[in-house]
């Protein structure tokens, strides 16, 4: 979040005269200061100036257009700032835009004020002006309403400023496909020139045997380095650390492994990739032994994107969800078995190995077992563990073929039972409202069977990213109702394809 800023740009005129355009550049500093020293806000605000005309408007879009740093814009009309000077401005504006309708003062002063006070402060008046010409203009924005000194007013601003960060990350996000989808998989596959057109990230198909040339460079002795970094990290069978067994060294290839995917994706500059088991590298060659299970978690845990059997929208979305929530609590899953319990009925969400650690209940567990899926069934190496129980939510997107829907889930992760047979990482949760209607919603909606999940995250911080985007957003949560919702998936459909043929 250090190298990203928003500005904050104050809208006025020259009507009242140069003192009042010096007392709004005062206050606009001030409020500003305050902001950044209030430690809500991840993201640096930076004073634009006050803009008092067209050309002011416009220069002050295009100087944010053109700064890698700048990831949005806050505007606040400090006093009445006509409308038709935003125009030029807006039509060129590319940045995320947050519509702060706040108030240098908290109260009115009742015994002082005069008609020079009542013009200067004119935030009742100038906001709505500004309102009107971005609805006309169908600016997409977030509008954020409070004093700005209001802890719920920072935070609703620094909630926009994740999706921001997120979106910027976005913007030249590349993504690696190593193999391709997994067996004939509809809803991990998409229009990947579409996506990158809407959501800005490029999905590249990169060989394993280029890989494997990476594999091939790797060093012996960094190998030994990382498997210490393992056993040092993460508990495990004292047996495990003996070289001479074969689970030892299905550990060292998982090192190994590691580093070849960590050393393509920093030379590509690649933000996230995605596996495939049935393609490990060919047999004459360099080729992984299994699937890199292991190198997949941690490598989620620095912040890589990841998805399974060639899932590239669930590797950006995960990419983005930890840039939002700067890695608290968020893991790449898979809807895998149902728990039919009552009112306790539950999802158990696992994979057969990459589970991001950042979700761990207790320290992982480094293991050896029997992998009996894919071209090459061996023992792999993963490290176990239970999800923490409490709230969360976990989001996906999907294909439509005439737009992209983001489909965001609250949840609630509960305690499981014991799975002495099944040695993977797990979560067990109930969505809202209750099993019957959350699971019923996901699958009306569409929804995949991978998801990004993230304890840190709220439907709130989907709902900015999806307007910033300009994608359709569905929301399940505990007052959904399946008649309802249904009702929202048909006007949403009505609204997007007369959307598509008026443009």
């Amino acid at each position: 979040m250090n190298n990203y800023e928003v500005w904050f740009v104050t809208g006025a005129q020259l009507l009242y005269g140069g003192d009042a355009v010096i007392a709004v550049d005062a206050h606009s500093n001030e409020m500003v200061a305050g902001l950044n020293a209030g430690g809500k806000l991840p993201v640096k605000v930076v004073y634009k100036g006050t803009a008092n005309s067209s050309k002011e408007v416009e220069a002050v879009m295009k100087a944010a257009n053109n700064d890698d740093r700048c990831i949005g814009l806050i505007t606040w009309m400090h006093t009445f700032s006509p409308a038709k000077m935003w125009i030029h401005g807006l039509q060129q504006l590319r940045k995320p835009l947050l519509h702060l309708h706040t108030q240098y003062n908290r109260e009115i002063p009742w015994d002082t004020m005069d008609m020079d006070f009542m013009n200067l402060n004119q935030s009742a008046h100038g906001d709505r002006e500004f309102g009107h010409i971005c609805t006309r203009m169908r600016i997409r924005r977030k509008v954020v309403v409070g004093h700005w000194q209001d802890e719920e007013t920072q935070r609703k601003i620094a909630v926009w400023m994740r999706a921001c960060a997120g979106w910027a990350d976005a913007q030249d996000m590349l993504i690696l496909r190593f193999g391709d989808q997994m067996n004939n998989v509809a809803v991990t596959d998409g229009d990947k020139v579409e996506a990158e057109q809407r959501l800005g990230y490029h999905v590249d198909y990169c060989p394993v045997s280029e890989l494997m040339t990476y594999h091939a460079r790797v060093k012996d002795e960094e190998v030994d380095a990382l498997v210490a970094d393992y056993f040092a990290s993460y508990d495990h069978d004292a047996a495990l650390e003996d070289k001479t067994t074969e689970a030892y060294q299905k550990v060292w290839n998982s090192a190994k492994a590691e580093l070849a995917l960590r050393a393509i994706l920093q030379a590509k500059g690649a933000k996230g990739f995605t596996t495939n088991f049935d393609d490990l590298g060919q047999t004459d060659g360099s080729f992984f032994d299994q699937i890199p299970g292991l190198a997949s978690q941690r490598l989620m845990a620095e912040g890589y994107g990841f998805g399974a059997e060639g899932d590239w929208k669930s590797a950006a979305l995960y990419r983005t969800v930890w840039v939002m929530s700067q890695g608290v609590g968020c893991s790449f899953l898979e809807d895998y078995t149902l728990n039919f319990d009552g009112a306790n009925s539950s999802i158990l969400q696992a994979h057969m190995l990459e589970v991001c650690p950042l979700i761990a209940a207790a320290r992982p567990r480094l293991e050896v077992h029997f992998l009996g899926i894919g071209i090459r069934k061996s023992l792999t190496v993963r490290l176990v563990f239970t999800s923490k129980t409490g709230t969360g939510c976990t989001a996906t997107v999907i294909d439509l073929g005439n737009r992209f829907r983001l489909i965001v889930n609250d949840v609630e992760c509960i305690e499981p039972k014991p799975l002495p047979k099944l040695p993977v990482a797990s979560a067990l949760w109930i969505p809202m409202p209750n099993f019957e209607v959350g699971a019923g919603a996901w699958i009306l909606a569409g929804g995949t069977h991978h998801s990004c999940f993230s304890y840190g995250l709220s439907a709130e911080y989907w709902e900015d990213y999806a307007e910033i985007a300009g994608i359709e957003m569905v929301h399940i949560h505990k007052d959904t109702t399946l008649s309802e919702f249904k009702k929202e998936l048909r006007m949403n459909e009505v609204y997007y394809m007369l959307n598509k043929a008026l443009c």
